[in-house]
């Protein structure tokens, strides 16, 4: 039997019997969290940090959370759940669209909160209850069209590394005008060794709903010729 130490994740462990009525609640925790997250990021959330928000002393924290990880991860799942997926309409046949929706859903609460897209992307597994309920209707969906066993693996996380590395490259990737002008002058200036991408003005590429979308049709009509 593994040894609790082994346990890393907040949604695996079991929850620390309280003493009284503390001052503080999971529920009170995530939203100072993700208040803190947006405005300062996550290099800057320390539990220090979160109990000054938060009018307690930090050890006040230690009685709902163990760690910062546990911090990051339960207001992960919270906005997750801000706009929870709904189920599809039950019907084969429009697999495509309701595969979208919860993609949709999970990259506009990605790039509204842009310290998160990373975070799924860390060791640490994503099982909190919110994801857990996008991604029931995502396989749901997926088994509805008709794939099992290997093929809804494959097919579920060609779709989820696409949303995730997306909205990671969106809000990870900061690059002004004059960056622009001088990389893409240097491409032209190389052209012999990059002729497309001097050709292709691969440095003012910044379509991202655009790129996103097309790369999304272009694994759905992939997923669809398989079935």
């Amino acid at each position: 039997m593994g040894k609790s130490s082994d346990v890393r994740s907040v949604w695996l462990r079991p929850r620390r019997e309280q003493r009284g009525e503390p001052p503080l609640t999971h529920s009170r925790i995530v939203a100072a969290a993700v208040a803190l997250l947006d405005e300062e990021g996550i290099d800057r959330l320390t539990m220090r940090r979160l109990a000054e928000r938060l009018d307690v002393v930090a050890p006040s924290l230690y009685w709902h959370v163990d760690t910062k990880d546990d911090v990051i991860d339960l207001a992960v799942d919270a906005i997750f759940g801000e706009a929870p997926p709904k189920p599809g309409a039950g019907r084969a046949q429009e697999w495509r669209d309701d595969v979208t929706a919860v993609l949709a859903g999970w990259r506009a609460a990605l790039l509204r909160h842009p310290w998160a897209a990373a975070v799924p992307a860390r060791r640490r597994p994503t099982i909190g209850p919110n994801f857990l309920a996008g991604m029931e209707i995502l396989q749901a969906t997926l088994a509805r069209a008709g794939f099992t066993g290997q093929s809804l693996s494959a097919a579920t996380w060609a779709l989820y590394n696409h949303v995730m590395g997306s909205a990671t490259s969106q809000t990870a990737l900061h690059i002004t005008d004059e960056e622009r002008r001088l990389g893409q002058e240097q491409l032209r200036a190389a052209r012999d060794r990059y002729p497309t991408l001097a050709a292709n003005g691969y440095l003012y590429d910044d379509d991202w709903d655009g790129s996103y979308s097309a790369g999304l049709a272009y694994i759905l009509d992939g997923l669809e010729a398989q079935l």
